[in-house]
């Protein structure tokens, strides 16, 4: 088992707009690309889990080979710089990621 935090690259969040956040996992090389897609772990069944939404909120999850990484889109559960906003440029949202044992 590797953690993904030490299988990848990159992992990050991001805003991608005023109501939903973008979540990146990119891969060093084919091998760990190939790896982490091949394990089944990175689903919308664990996205689920690990963000507490439901599949629905779900806007895109993907492997996307070109560039080597896992990639998927969540609605916010806010509006960007509403009041109560926790994190107005979504970048600290992939925290959860990092911990995710890969086979």
């Amino acid at each position: 088992m590797t953690a993904l935090k030490d299988l990848a690259q990159v992992i990050r969040s991001k805003n991608s707009g005023p109501f939903e956040l973008t979540f990146d996992v990119m891969f060093p090389d084919a091998a760990a690309y190939e790896r982490a897609e091949r394990s089944g772990v990175l689903s919308r069944d664990l996205v689920c889990r690990l963000y507490g939404v439901p599949s629905d909120d779900i806007v895109a999850l993907l492997f996307f080979r070109p560039a080597l990484a896992f990639k998927f889109t969540l609605r916010r559960g806010w509006a960007q710089g509403s009041i109560g906003e926790r994190d107005t440029f979504g970048a600290q949202q992939h925290a959860p990621l990092m911990a995710i044992d890969i086979p």
